[in-house]
């Protein structure tokens, strides 16, 4: 549920202040403003993100008047801008790139000439350029009662408070340190291959890593084969740089290898600490006392066939209320961990080391340890576990009436899987599912067409993009890609969940509680701008203006159904979509188009969902292990944290599968397969293989003897003398070149034959350059850019 929607008009509100901010910049300072001036940077960024339609320099001159030696002025400023990576060129105009999110995990890499530390992003496009230098401001800082943040050092990974810079001379941006992840980033990760005289060679597993030499005496019990991790004992200056073994992870071949690379690669802590482990041990089943005895409800569990925990139960009723005629209650209870993760606890610190719990093809490594998710809070069938229950209230037009949070005992009446429970609906019920149809199933799929109802009236953005799932083998290779089939079952399970996380933010909001909301914001103007004139390419109208709301995208989509160009749109329409994060400030959800909204549904598995927890069980008086003011007073750190945490998931998640897949095709190199062109940049094009969800490389310089220019409001590289070129979304063949399992990476050479371009785009491509090199793949000299 990461692509979804908000409240418009408090968007609308708060881009109309931030406009009206940048306006008063520029009046407030008419003093050193004139017009016919270049303005100073500050007010030329802010006016070149707020007016992505107007970042030319031709514009940029027009708006602010300059003529003359100012317009050359203006020149260099930009040139200066986009040097220091504060801008990119996009075609003709000038946008601000990927900036940097609130808080960021930086790797320190360097010193300036002063000694400040210097960080980069670990996670950065190569699409967006140079990945800016960030300032390292130490800080002492007590929050509540959690740990003094330690001093950073060089090599050291650290979540940090992003901030621009005001001095002109320096970095782009300043950090506050908010904690450190991993200490001595100089460590390599990387795969030991012996060599003559006891002494050993390491082989990277990242592409852009290097080869480095292992003397006798520094090579541990590193066998050959095994993955390690190295420390740089001296740099290669005439040679190989020389390392020693740090840590022997275990054999590169071994079923769980890929995703240990992934584990160590992005810092994820996979073992519990011995007092975590011992707190969990310790842990007791939770008693009644200040709860409500729901065990006779029968609640149900609808989970995938091999999910290990349980941690959301549904039930659904009509409404006896003479005053709903037509109406259903629908009761979602969710495991109540905060019984057992107290505030300031071992189990409690570890968690918010975690953030959530990571997911790969052969493992999970887990927020909690098992013995509180897979047994005193997955709530199994038949036995007694302690809840959070909301019970709703919907009339039958699909409107939430009311709604109350309860703290229970309950015991799950059945546990079911998606294909069981719809297999029921559909008329093929098994021997578990076949008592439960009438009294239990048929209710919940009636509650659901009428919540269906309700949703389909809020309208939420709708994207086409289905999932692939990886299917290994017993010893850990891929077996099959495939595309779970979605369900009713799943649908509904979404639903009531969605609807029980706006409850969540609803009640506290009422109760004036402090929360960490779950938030997304619209597409940025520079990202509708981009797919305004992508989709213009295609005959597809988008209204300009910053007040787009997720039933215009619905209308592209609906637009580009059917046609060639559905699964590109999709794409298109996904990447200008901002990311959802964790946050105590509300701004809404763009993509449920939902004004309030909240995780509260997976408390196992997300930290975020446990706070929620704590903050109702507090603000409404439901016992023990409520939210502490400590914890209040550093909102803000943790949903940055925990932020940052999910997208370190989400790339360990898609390093991972990329791995085992480049693994399952290098026996195949030479052979041929059908793909799809998923990315186009300068360099060359990504093709997508959809057998195996996986996408690898062709190089610009191999597409044949021609130059091929990018346009990137069409989304095509194009032979400047042949007009043939490829476009995102073109279905085309390729050979499969080279294969790098342990980097995870793909190398494809083109068997189609390019299309003829549009004659529009030919005669764009004829006059955006004259003249040039005829090599293919190379760029002209910099007197022709």
């Amino acid at each position: 549920m990461s692509k979804l929607p908000r409240d418009p008009f408090h968007r609308t509100d708060r881009k109309a202040g931030r406009k009206g901010r940048a306006d008063a910049d520029i009046s407030a300072g008419k003093d050193e403003i004139v017009h016919g001036v270049v303005p100073p940077r500050e007010v030329l960024l802010c006016f070149i993100a707020d007016h992505p339609e107007q970042a030319s320099k031709r514009e940029i001159s027009k708006a602010f008047g300059l003529k003359g030696d100012a317009r050359v002025e203006l020149k260099d400023l930009l040139r200066d801008l986009e040097s220091e990576g504060l801008l990119q060129k996009s075609r003709k105009s000038l946008i601000r790139p990927g900036a940097l999110p609130p808080v960021t995990v930086l790797d320190i890499t360097t010193r300036d000439k002063d000694g400040e530390l210097i960080g980069r992003p670990a996670e950065w496009s190569e699409e967006n350029g140079v990945a800016p230098a960030v300032l390292i401001r130490q800080s002492s800082t007590n929050r509540g009662d959690r740990a003094k943040v330690p001093t950073a050092g060089l090599g050291d990974r650290i979540v940090a408070k992003i901030f621009p810079s005001k001095d002109r001379s320096g970095p782009a941006y300043t950090a506050r340190v908010i904690k450190i992840i991993d200490k001595n980033r100089n460590a390599s990760l990387g795969v030991f291959r012996p060599m003559p005289g006891g002494a050993g060679r390491l082989i990277p597993i990242d592409r852009r890593g290097e080869e480095m030499a292992i003397d006798p005496d520094f090579t541990g019990d590193a066998k050959n084969g095994d993955l390690v991790s190295v420390e740089v004992t001296r740099g290669g200056r005439y040679g190989l740089a020389r390392a020693k073994v740090l840590n022997v992870i275990g054999s590169v071949d071994s079923e769980k290898a890929i995703s240990m690379i992934a584990i160590h690669d992005h810092g994820i802590p996979y073992i519990f600490p011995q007092p975590v482990m011992d707190a969990a041990a310790a842990a007791e089943p939770a008693p009644m006392k200040n709860r409500e005895d729901w065990r006779h409800v029968p609640l149900v569990t609808i989970d995938p066939a091999d999910a290990k925990d349980h941690d959301d139960a549904v039930y659904a009723e009509p409404d006896p209320s003479p005053d709903n005629p037509g109406g259903v209650i629908v009761t979602v209870a969710i495991a109540d961990v905060s019984w057992y993760i107290r505030p300031g606890s071992p189990l409690d610190r570890e968690a918010l080391k975690r953030g959530n719990s990571v997911y790969f093809p052969d493992r999970v490594v887990p927020m909690l340890p098992e013995r509180i998710s897979n047994d005193l809070c997955s709530l199994r069938e038949g036995e007694d576990r302690p809840a959070m229950a909301v019970r709703m209230v919907f009339s039958k037009e699909g409107r939430k009436a009311s709604h109350t949070f309860h703290r229970v005992m309950m015991k799950s009446a059945a546990k079911l899987s998606y294909n069981q429970a719809q297999a029921a609906i559909d008329g093929n019920p098994d021997d578990k599912t076949g008592p439960l149809l009438e009294p239990i199933l048929k209710p919940l799929w009636a509650a659901y067409a009428i919540m269906k109802a309700g949703r389909d009236r809020r309208q939420p953005l709708e994207l086409d993009m289905p999932e692939r799932k990886i299917l290994l083998k017993p010893d850990g290779t891929v077996d099959r890609v495939f595309v779970p089939e979605r369900l009713d079952a799943h649908k509904l399970i979404e639903e009531m969940m969605i609807q029980a996380n706006v409850c969540a933010a609803e009640t506290l909001e009422k109760k004036r509680q402090p929360l960490i909301y779950r938030v997304h914001d619209a597409p940025s103007l520079a990202k509708q701008e981009t797919l305004r004139e992508f989709l213009a390419t295609l005959g597809i109208s988008m209204a300009k203006g910053g007040q787009v709301r997720s039933n215009s995208f619905n209308g592209i989509l609906a637009k580009a159904e059917g046609t060639p160009h559905q699964t590109m749109v999709n794409e298109m329409v996904l990447r200008s979509q901002s990311q959802a994060v964790y946050s105590p400030e509300n701004i809404g959800h763009f993509g449920l188009n939902l004004m309030k909204y909240a995780h509260f549904t997976s408390p196992i598995r997300r930290y975020a969902d446990l706070i929620v927890h704590r903050a109702l069980v507090g603000s409404l008086g439901l016992g023990e292990g409520g939210i502490t003011p400590d914890e209040e007073s550093a909102l803000d750190d943790i949903a940055a944290e925990i932020s940052t945490f999910e997208r370190r998931a989400m790339a360990a998640e898609r390093d991972t599968v990329n791995r085992l897949v480049a693994h399952h095709l290098a026996g195949r190199i030479g052979e041929s397969f059908q793909g799809r062109v998923s990315g186009v940049t300068k360099a060359g094009l990504f093709v997508a293989l959809p057998e195996y969800g996986a996408d690898g490389f062709v190089p610009v310089s191999t597409l044949g003897m021609d130059y091929f220019i990018y346009d990137e409001a069409h989304q095509a590289l194009t032979g400047e003398r042949t007009g043939l070129g490829y476009r995102l979304g073109d279905s085309v063949e390729v050979k499969l070149a080279e294969a790098l399992p342990l980097a995870g990476a793909l190398r494809f050479e083109m068997l189609s034959e390019g299309r003829k371009m549009p004659p529009a785009m030919r005669s764009f491509h004829k006059t955006a350059r004259r003249g040039g090199p005829k090599r293919p793949g190379t760029r002209p000299p910099r007197g022709r850019r």
